[in-house]
């Protein structure tokens, strides 16, 4: 059977993009590559024509979440969102509710750390630029403290959206997510060490 042209690079994105949202709400261990392409409508075999292992899918698939993520932090810097509410965008029950469309450092930080060398530098890149965008709406953006501080604030807000994951009660989650607001806030308007 012949396809159109372009066809197989469109699966390829759309099982990159069903495998993202598998591995933030099951876990990279847990979603196995008969789920995944079950999922996307595809069989097992197809899986090979497109990726050489699941580690090859994984980091392709972190790395397309982060860069979702910093596009959707870059219009919301373009549009004028202020810091507040880029933590506010990101700590809030939609976002908490939603792992398989959310952050993936919030869903796979735990599993990321124990992926290979060049799954985890796709994560690294993806999360500097991520801070680097942060970093930028902080006082004195141009110093080497406001990097320090982004990625303390970003690490409070993963941190913060993970407890409230954590929790089943709804009212409690939303404490907690107000109070990782309020400390990424003030730790955002500290003075620089």
């Amino acid at each position: 059977m012949r396809f159109e042209k372009g066809h197989k690079a469109v699966t390829r994105q759309h099982i990159l993009e069903v495998a993202s949202k598998c591995f933030r709400r099951e876990g990279v261990s847990a979603a196995g590559i008969s789920g995944i392409m079950g999922e996307a409508g595809l069989t097992n075999g197809a899986f090979y024509l497109h990726f050489e292992s699941k580690e090859a899918l994984v980091r392709e698939a972190v790395g397309g979440a982060l860069a979702e993520r910093q596009q959707n932090l870059e219009e919301k810097v373009q549009a004028g969102v202020d810091l507040e509410g880029v933590i506010r965008s990101y700590l809030n029950q939609a976002h908490r509710e939603d792992p398989a469309c959310g952050c993936p450092s919030a869903a796979l930080l735990p599993e990321i750390a124990r992926q290979s060398v060049p799954t985890r530098q796709t994560y690294e890149d993806g999360l500097q630029s991520f801070v680097s965008t942060l970093a930028a709406l902080l006082p004195e953006a141009d110093s080497a403290a406001a990097g320090r501080r982004a990625t303390a604030i970003f690490a409070l807000m993963v941190g913060t959206l993970q407890f409230a994951r954590a929790v089943p009660d709804v009212a409690r989650a939303e404490q907690i997510l107000e109070g990782g607001v309020e400390a990424a806030l003030l730790l955002a308007r500290a003075s620089p060490v």
